[in-house]
């Protein structure tokens, strides 16, 4: 009977481990949920806001595309969330099941062993069982047995009590699991009928783009200008810091004298340290990446090609904050058009850009930590959206490789 009950006792515990992952796997979905949730309204605001204050349908496209895009993300991640739920219910209730069969043969178990002690309560009896021992060892052994049988009769009753409230607490969690897969089920229907929405909100909108090609295609020939001017901006002046450091060094080794106090080219202590945190830097501001880094097709013609980006647009509201993603020195702040002002943070070797500010906090010169506010977006040409950049001296980055990965 103890076997039986350590048996029992082991499918508990693992029907409580499987529940508890089943709770921290949940977290983790309510967590990605979450983010994606923040996403799409991040990006409902914005789509308002670009209808209210340039009506440019192109902008719209671009940030309805990337909701639709979100919300699928949402769908997919309620629609695994609902198969684990079903599955975990499924396998707790089979556990469950299995428990409580056991638990019945343990009691019938008890029951019958109780029954007998209760038939042969005589004393006589007892005495007969221990003057019937071969010799005096057995006599011991059934002696100890006879003591001791009315404390494990205790004991593995109380046994038996814990293991039903347990399985009584699984019970309630498996209760507690089928509404909560009722409640996803009834958002994933809801977030369905949203994606519905927006896509036909990205026809109508093809539809209305689809008009006017040639409109577009100045557009397009307006946008590359301004993003081969801010390209040539970028890699004078990175080029320019990298010149005036080999040059202090240069000095520095021709007097021999001051070199081991002269400044150095890279600081390369802050160089191993950025490049130490790669995927690990902070974002520079709260919002979602409405254009990625690369060449990209136009939405609509898509035999067109966009100007290559250097780096990653962040969709943000009106005047949120941009901060630095890590310590550097602010080394230009210019002013591009379609760009608006930009600050250049280096960090030894490498640089951070952002553009697309329109109050500025810091000034060329200015020592900045991560996460010190650097200005704040405005909205250009109809766009509330961060432009943020990562070189290594002369070579720009993917910046979604160098920041951490969100939830």
């Amino acid at each position: 009977m103890i076997r039986r009950l350590r048996i029992l006792a082991s499918a508990a515990v693992l029907l409580l481990g499987v529940l508890g992952m089943q709770a921290q796997d949940t977290a983790r979905q309510e967590s990605r949920r979450s983010a994606l949730q923040k996403e799409i309204a991040q990006l409902e605001r914005q789509i308002k806001e670009n209808a209210s204050k340039s009506k440019n349908a192109l902008n719209e496209l671009t940030l309805v595309r990337k909701q639709i895009a979100t919300r699928r993300s949402l769908v997919q991640e309620s629609a695994r969330e609902i198969r684990q739920l079903d599955d975990s219910i499924a396998a707790g209730q089979a556990e469950a099941e299995r428990l409580q069969q056991k638990l019945e043969t343990m009691e019938q178990y008890f029951r019958r062993l109780v029954r007998s002690a209760y038939k042969n309560r005589d004393a006589r009896v007892w005495y007969s069982y221990l003057l019937s021992s071969k010799d005096l060892g057995q006599a011991s052994r059934r002696y100890t047995y006879l003591r001791d049988l009315s404390g494990q009769m205790n004991t593995q009753g109380q046994k038996i009590k814990d293991l039903r409230a347990g399985l009584e607490e699984n019970l309630a969690r498996l209760a507690s699991l089928r509404q909560e897969a009722e409640a996803v089920r009834q958002e994933h229907e809801r977030e369905l009928q949203g994606l519905h929405k927006e896509e036909l909100r990205s026809d109508q909108l093809v539809t209305s783009l689809k008009k006017d090609k040639n409109l577009y295609q100045r557009q397009l020939e307006s946008k590359r200008r301004q993003v081969e001017a801010l390209n040539r901006e970028i890699q004078r002046i990175i080029a320019q810091a990298i010149e005036e450091e080999r040059k202090k060094e240069e000095a520095a080794r021709r007097n021999k004298q001051t070199a081991g106090k002269a400044a150095r080219p890279v600081d390369y202590k802050l160089s191993a340290d950025f490049a130490a945190n790669k995927g690990k830097l902070p974002w520079p501001a709260d919002g979602p990446v409405v254009e990625g880094f690369g060449r990209h097709n136009h939405p609509v013609y898509t035999t067109l090609v966009m100007p290559a980006n250097n780096g990653v647009n962040i969709g943000l509201s009106d005047g949120a904050q941009v901060k630095a993603v890590f310590n550097g020195e602010v080394k230009h702040v210019i002013v591009m058009p379609g760009y608006g002002r930009c600050v250049l943070v280096q960090h030894g070797s490498y640089f951070t850009f952002y553009c697309k500010l329109g109050q500025v906090n810091v000034k060329a010169g200015d020592q900045v930590g991560t996460g010190q506010v650097l200005g704040l977006v405005d909205t250009i040409d109809g766009q509330t959206q961060l432009h943020f950049e990562v070189w290594q001296e002369k070579t720009p980055e993917n910046p979604e490789n160098w920041l951490r990965p969100r939830p």
